[in-house]
Parts: C-alpha cells; sequence; structure tokens
C-alpha cells in the first residue's frame, strides 16, 4: 500500500504551481497589425532610364495580378529614422498604391516625394486603408 509522504506531496503541488505560472506568464495578445508588409524594390525603369516617381513594391501574401486589383488607391508609409531630431526621431514618406507591374503581384506606388535609393529592399507598410469594399 502506497502511502503519499508530505514531501512527496509539496513536490506535487511545487509543479503544480510551476505549470500554472507559466500559464499565467502569458503576454496578453497584441493587437493586431493594421497593415501588409511590403517590400520597396526599386524603380520602374526601362534598359536605360529609371523613373524616380515611381517605385516598385512587392507585398506580403500578393501573388499574381487578380491579387493586386484589392490594394489599388491603399496607403503605403515609408518608416525611416531620421539622422537629427529637428522634426522628430522617426519620420514618414507617404504614398498611394496606382496599379499592378507585371503579373508576378508587383505594384506600382508614387509617394509625396520620391523614396531615397537607400531605402531599396526595406519595408514599406501597405496600410488597410481607404476601403473600397
Amino acid at each position: 500500500m502506497l502511502t503519499s509522504t508530505p514531501l512527496s506531496l509539496a513536490r506535487r503541488t511545487a509543479t503544480k504551481a510551476k505549470a500554472a505560472k507559466k500559464v499565467s506568464h502569458k503576454q496578453h495578445p497584441k493587437t493586431p497589425r493594421l497593415y501588409v508588409k511590403g517590400i520597396f524594390l526599386g524603380f520602374q525603369r526601362s534598359k536605360v532610364n529609371q523613373n524616380t516617381n515611381t517605385a516598385l513594391v512587392r507585398l506580403e501574401g500578393v501573388q499574381d495580378k487578380k491579387d493586386t486589383a484589392f490594394y489599388l488607391g491603399k496607403r503605403v508609409a515609408y518608416v525611416y529614422r531620421a539622422q537629427n531630431e529637428k522634426r522628430g526621431k522617426v519620420r514618414c514618406i507617404w504614398g498611394r498604391i496606382a496599379r499592378p507591374h507585371g503579373n508576378s503581384g508587383v505594384v506600382r506606388a508614387k509617394f509625396q516625394t520620391n523614396l531615397p535609393p537607400r531605402a531599396m529592399g526595406s519595408r514599406l507598410r501597405v496600410m488597410l486603408y481607404p476601403s473600397r469594399i
């Protein structure tokens, strides 16, 4: 006949408490992201010339031309850290998705001021507004 000793009972309750502690330490769920991630690929160009007023953007989860229709007209933000803090440490250049570019889900975007070339390959935020639904 097995009887539980106070020591073994204490161990069991301690392990249960640890397990409960792990569950209680879960963070609150984060607020959902209200934008889609995009990557600035470069500027629209031909073999020789480059159009710096039109940026090419690859959107996360968009694979073909049909999927780009939802994003047309949506606002795009390039958020970057400034070198000096005259107008704030974090700055933003806003733009808008203009039209698809090719058949692979890349879109063309026009910004208020042209994106700097050092931004190529960096993240853009494609906001889910204005809604056309």
